[in-house]
This record gives C-alpha cells, sequence and structure tokens, in this order.
C-alpha cells in the first residue's frame, strides 16, 4: 500500500494520502450522493421512451413524429455536458453539478405542464441542459475522491445508478401512466432533483485535487480533507497532486490533445459513441416495437426497464474486473457480446419469457460497458482536464444517442422490423469494440 508523502518539505500528497487510507464515511457520502444525482440523471433521460406510447395515444400523433421529441434532450445533453466540463476544471466541480441538479429538475417538472409538441421540445432541450452536465462532473468529483485500488469498482458502481435510474422509470410507468398518465413521470423526475440539489448544498465537499490544481489556498484543502485523515492531514504546510507539474499546460483543451492524450481522446469518443448508439436505439424504441410485436402496454415497459437493470447487474462486475484485468479488453469483450445478444433478442419473438431473458442479458453486456467508459476517461486524463475530458467523451458520445434514437425512427419509417433493426446494431457494437482495444494498444505504447 502507498504511503503518504507527508514530510517533503511538509508537502502533501493528495492522492498518495486518499490511496493509503481506508475509504472513510466522508467519501461513501460522495459515493451515495454522486450515486443519486446519476439515478435521477437516469431516470429523467429515459422518460421519453415510457412515456411516448401513451403521449402519442393521448395527443393522437403517431410515433415518427415523436421522435424529433425524444432527441430534444439528448441534443441538450450535448451542448450541457462539452460546457460544463471546462467549467468545472476552471470554478469547481460542486457548483457545477449543483447546477445541474437544479436545471434538470426544474424543466422536467415544467414538462409534464406541457400542451404540444413544440412546448416539450423546448422544455425537455432545456432539461437535456442539466442532464448533460450532471453525469460527467458526478464521474470527475467521485473519481477524485477515490484510492486507486478500487478507482474502477466504486466509479462504475456509481454509474450503474444512471441504468437503474433508467430501469426505475420503466417499473414506475408500467404502474403510474395507466393510474395517473403520462405526467406522472416528468413530476417524480422533477420534484426529486430539486430535494437533491438543496442536500447538495450542504452535504457535497468540493474536489480536494481541483482546489491544489487551481491554487485556491492550503487552508481550504486541509479543511476539505480533513475528514479522511485528520492527524496526517493537520501536520502538511502545503499540498500537491501527482501530475501537476507534469501537465504544464493551462488550457484544458490543449491537456486532452496533447501528444499523449490525443489519439485516446478520439479513440474514447469513437467508443462512447458507438456504443451509445445500441443503448439509445433500444431505450427509445424497444417498448414501442415490443408494442408492434404485440406486447401489452404493461409488458412492454417492463421489458423495456429489464434492459437497464441488466447494467446494474453487470456494471459492479466490470468495474471489478477492471481493477484486476486489462480493463480495455474487459470492456471490449462486453461490446462484443452486446451485439451478439442484441442480434439474439431480433430472433426471439413468440417466446416472451426468452425475449425477456435476451433483453436483460443483452443490457449487462451494454450498460455494464457504458458505466465502465467515464471510468476508464477519468483514469486516463490529469487532474488539469478531467472534467473536460470525461464531459467531453460523454458529449462527443451524445451524438450517438442522437443517431439512435432518430435512426429507430428512420428505419420504422422505412418499414424495417424488429428482427432487423437489431441485427443492425451488429455493426456499433464491433466498432465500439476495436475503438477501446486500440486505444488500450496506444495508451500502452505511449506509457512505455
Amino acid at each position: 500500500m502507498n504511503k503518504p508523502q507527508s514530510a517533503v518539505g511538509h508537502c502533501l500528497d493528495v492522492q498518495s494520502l486518499i490511496n493509503a487510507q481506508p475509504l472513510s464515511r466522508y467519501q461513501w457520502r460522495v459515493v451515495i450522493l454522486c450515486f443519486l444525482i446519476v439515478f435521477l440523471d437516469g431516470l429523467d433521460t429515459a422518460a421519453m421512451g415510457f412515456i411516448a406510447p401513451a403521449l402519442s395515444q393521448e395527443w393522437g400523433i403517431d410515433r415518427a413524429s415523436l421522435g424529433p421529441v425524444m432527441s430534444a434532450a439528448l441534443i441538450g445533453m450535448v451542448f450541457g455536458a462539452l460546457g460544463s466540463g471546462p467549467l468545472a476544471d476552471r470554478f469547481g466541480r460542486k457548483g457545477v453539478l449543483v447546477g445541474a441538479v437544479l436545471v434538470f429538475g426544474g424543466f422536467s417538472l415544467a414538462s409534464a405542464y406541457a400542451n404540444n409538441v413544440e412546448q416539450l421540445l423546448v422544455l425537455r432541450f432545456l432539461t437535456g441542459l442539466g442532464l448533460g452536465a450532471g453525469m460527467p462532473n458526478a464521474t470527475t468529483l467521485l473519481s477524485e475522491y477515490t484510492p486507486e485500488r478500487l478507482k474502477s469498482l466504486l466509479v462504475t458502481s456509481m454509474f450503474c445508478g444512471f441504468n437503474l435510474g433508467m430501469a426505475g422509470g420503466g417499473f414506475i410507468s408500467a404502474k403510474l401512466i395507466p393510474a395517473y398518465g403520462w405526467h406522472s413521470l416528468l413530476v417524480i423526475g422533477g420534484v426529486l432533483p430539486l430535494l437533491l440539489a438543496l442536500v447538495l448544498l450542504v452535504w457535497l465537499p468540493e474536489s480536494a485535487r481541483f482546489l491544489v490544481v487551481r491554487n485556491r489556498g492550503s487552508d481550504k484543502v486541509r479543511k476539505t480533507l480533513a475528514p479522511i485523515a485528520p492527524a496526517l492531514v493537520a501536520k502538511a504546510a502545503s499540498f500537491s497532486v501527482p501530475e501537476q507539474k507534469a501537465v504544464a499546460a493551462r488550457n484544458v483543451f490543449a491537456v486532452i490533445f496533447s501528444g499523449t492524450y490525443g489519439v485516446g481522446t478520439l479513440l474514447l469518443w469513437l467508443t462512447y459513441f458507438m456504443g451509445l448508439v445500441i443503448v439509445y436505439l433500444l431505450t427509445s424504441w424497444l417498448p414501442t416495437l415490443m408494442r408492434d410485436s404485440g406486447a401489452s402496454m404493461e409488458q412492454a415497459a417492463f421489458i423495456g426497464a429489464l434492459f437497464q437493470f441488466g447494467g446494474v447487474l453487470s456494471a459492479v462486475a466490470v468495474g471489478w474486473a477492471m481493477d484486476r484485468f486489462n480493463p480495455h479488453k474487459v470492456i471490449g469483450l462486453f461490446y462484443l457480446l452486446a451485439g451478439v445478444f442484441a442480434y439474439a433478442v431480433g430472433q426471439s419473438l413468440g417466446n416472451i419469457t426468452l425475449l425477456a431473458t435476451l433483453v436483460l442479458v443483452a443490457g449487462m453486456c451494454v450498460n455494464g460497458a457504458q458505466s465502465a467508459m467515464p471510468s476508464l476517461a477519468a483514469r486516463f486524463y490529469p487532474t488539469q482536464g478531467r472534467a473536460t475530458g470525461v464531459s467531453w467523451m460523454l458529449g462527443i458520445g451524445r451524438f450517438g444517442a442522437i443517431l439512435g434514437a432518430w435512426s429507430g425512427a428512420t428505419l420504422l419509417g422505412l418499414g424495417w422490423n424488429f428482427e432487423q433493426v437489431l441485427t443492425a446494431l451488429l455493426v456499433p457494437a464491433a466498432l465500439a469494440a476495436v475503438g477501446v482495444v486500440v486505444k488500450g494498444l496506444v495508451s500502452h505504447a505511449d506509457a512505455t
């Protein structure tokens, strides 16, 4: 176990300190709060997919007309992710996170009272701004409070809150929408984040690594780190982080596109993009495809929720494996299996039990891989550009989400059936697997 550097000019290395200590209640609080942020992010993100059948029926519109509304939040998430990372690297993780939760909670609540497609489209775009800012900065903050030996496990476990939130939307909607209408899911998705934002203001700490890199003063760093190891922190006259001198660039984009990080950045983008093509085509259209195949509304919602719940079951296992084996190969294998099982789902019509089982396993594979990607990115980038690197991977990846949701509408409009749509997902699955494995080879070459 690494020992904290507590006596080189009385300068304490923040990451060495965190690595050397058992996980404290203070750090567990950060884990839980970040999990709740990501859980509610997932609940609001998936909402349109679950309310679409009821909304289409109540407003008397065809499913193709819902394509722009399906994509509106995803477009907002692109801008939210791309803008929030540089802000968090400059001004801090906590303020951006609290603002993100307020934005997506407030506009989700407003969306429940939309009267037409145009209003809903605008409100879902604004909701997406907050959704896009929440996840990458929760990932960044948590990664900066975790020891290296547990980083992938804890970050992927936190990230499975996103899948659990999406699955929760399906389970909740299956009960609430038939009884209270489509508005009810959006009301829940608005009120809960607004309450959480108040908790975050009081209980969520700023990143100590960020405070060191931005020279916010030893007293602030000491106060932030004290709950982890009071005696060691009290003795330190100053603080440092491992990469403080190694990465000299002040501009965050110069950091993530420097010679060491540039190619890896592009490969992370490719992998996450292709993974989200799969996730959002299925998230947005699986319930509708199920309805077209003869399933009831409750069955369609339940099986759609199983796809997300699969990610909850696998995320911890993926994180555990990443901390012990080559993380790039672990993720690549899960992407390949995702394509295989998505294809198998398309071949299982007529057997509802087999179909549900295969949807669950496909969700375990693709959502497990996607849950691991933010952890992989957070490990890859230095503190100076970590929030930007993670958020830009998630932001660029959102174009894959938009493509997935849009292509579902397009393929259905062209007359493609359930089997053909799911067979096509073999292509993005293979590209995602190749992208992450090659990224691992490039990173290894740079390291040597």
